[in-house]
């Protein structure tokens, strides 16, 4: 590999892992912040959405993002075309108000060449990603690397850790896959295969129990949010659609 193709992988991998808190813009075409998916998904203040942004990845073309309804339920429309991006909201869940989360989604079809264990075709029609704080003295040379220039892309150091609820194309249900980045990001199959494609499914998740298992440790603080749909790395096209996500206060198990 040559020094330039290495600084380029460091460069998106560092802003992947940067993607829940780094700098970003508002949503492009109709306005996701101020839609009813949004007043429905997410973390609230005083009753109102803290705003949804899309996040961009440097050097790569963005996903486009637009509210929809699709058979009856409010949703964000997703397309990929050869791109990645994120639509993403920062919260603050503090570890002991960490609950379940709801989210549901809808895929027309899989991504055939997709292989989420491998740099070069590291792609999913649909990702929630889960970002937390934790002892980053803890970090490897490596990811505390990754982390600095994390900063320097985009102001903020990345995550702790990164917690990917995906929809992998052949592992099964309950696999936990390591980014080949960095092990900071993880990935759970939560679906597998075609069997269930263009169908609305819905998922229940118990945050604290799931990132133990992932990570081996406790979580801390739960920091951003985020629904993913890449296809850079395979140069395809992907579809989705996602439900509002809603966070379960601990009392409500």
């Amino acid at each position: 590999m040559t020094t330039l193709g290495l600084s380029r992988r460091r460069v998106a991998a560092a802003a992947l892992a940067a993607a829940l808190v780094g700098c970003a813009t508002p949503p492009q075409g109709n306005d996701i912040a101020r839609s009813p998916w949004a007043d429905q998904s997410g973390q609230h203040a005083a009753g109102q959405a803290q705003s949804w942004t899309h996040q961009r990845f440097p050097g790569k073309a963005p996903t486009q993002f637009a509210y929809a309804r699709n058979d009856g339920r409010d949703a964000v429309a997703v397309r990929a075309n050869a791109s990645a991006s994120m639509l993403r909201q920062v919260v603050r869940v503090e570890p002991q108000d960490l609950g379940h989360v709801r989210f549901s989604w809808k895929v027309p079809a899989l991504i055939e060449q997709a292989d989420l264990a491998t740099r070069e075709h590291d792609d999913a029609p649909v990702r929630l990603v889960l970002a937390f704080e934790g002892d980053r003295s803890k970090l490897s040379a490596k990811d505390a690397a990754l982390s600095e220039l994390a900063q320097t892309l985009t102001g903020e150091p990345m995550p702790y850790a990164t917690l990917m609820y995906v929809w992998c194309n052949k592992r099964e249900p309950g696999t936990v896959i390591t980014s080949p980045r960095t092990d900071r990001i993880r990935k759970l199959v939560v679906e597998s295969g075609p069997a269930r494609l263009d169908r609305w499914l819905d998922y229940e998740r118990d945050i604290r129990a799931d990132y133990e298992r992932v990570f081996g440790e406790a979580p801390g603080a739960l920091v951003g949010i985020g629904i993913m749909t890449d296809s850079d790395n395979t140069r395809t096209q992907a579809r989705a659609w996602y439900g509002p996500i809603r966070f379960l206060p601990v009392a409500a198990r």
